[in-house]
């Protein structure tokens, strides 16, 4: 009779992408994973071919759970980008380890910024086409100075630098949003 796998591929991914977010990527060796996960590092390479295919996994989910955050976060303001960048913010604040993952680390694997943020929920397209629809004559361009405050203010939480209210951050966005597009100095 043959033995029950007690350590699953599910198993593997859950412990990565937990360590992930607890520790950081860079700390997600064979090792430590089998370590957290209770076995050796056989289990771990019986159902991946390599760390390379965990790591892979690792940023899809993280991904994926990125893009669940965004569209599970509540909607506080009504200027184009407002809950785009509210979201993205949070995250970062919240989320350290898999924001540095996503949006400020060095990979290959990489997704562009545009794609993890457009999703297949299309949230850029969506809130560029709201600033099209409020009056914005280049709703991209808009799009693109927004987006470098907006990361900016995510890049500031990490390092303990960015201390404003959610209260405070939306009025910020509000006010660079109508400096950006011009309908009133911020």
């Amino acid at each position: 009779m043959a033995r029950k796998e007690t350590i699953t591929l599910q198993t593997i991914l859950d412990t990565a992408f937990a360590m992930t977010r607890e520790e950081g990527f860079v700390n997600v060796t064979a090792r430590k994973v089998a370590a957290k996960a209770g076995c050796s590092t056989q289990p771990i390479f019986r159902v991946y071919k390599n760390m390379e295919e965990l790591w892979d996994a690792v940023y899809e989910r993280a991904v994926s759970f990125f893009r669940d955050y965004c569209s599970l976060y509540p909607r506080m303001g009504k200027v184009p980008f407002t809950n785009l960048g509210m979201a993205y913010i949070a995250f970062a604040r919240e989320e350290k380890h898999l924001f540095e993952l996503l949006f400020v680390s060095e990979d290959s694997r990489k997704k562009s910024m545009y794609e993890v943020l457009n999703g297949d929920a299309g949230n850029v397209v969506y809130e560029i086409n709201l600033a099209r629809v409020a009056g914005c004559p280049n709703p991209g361009d808009l799009f693109m100075k927004m987006w470098i405050f907006i990361h900016g203010a995510a890049c500031m939480t990490l390092t303990g630098d960015y201390d404003l209210s959610d209260k405070e951050t939306i009025e910020l966005l509000e006010r660079s949003y109508d400096a950006f597009a011009g309908n009133r100095e911020g």
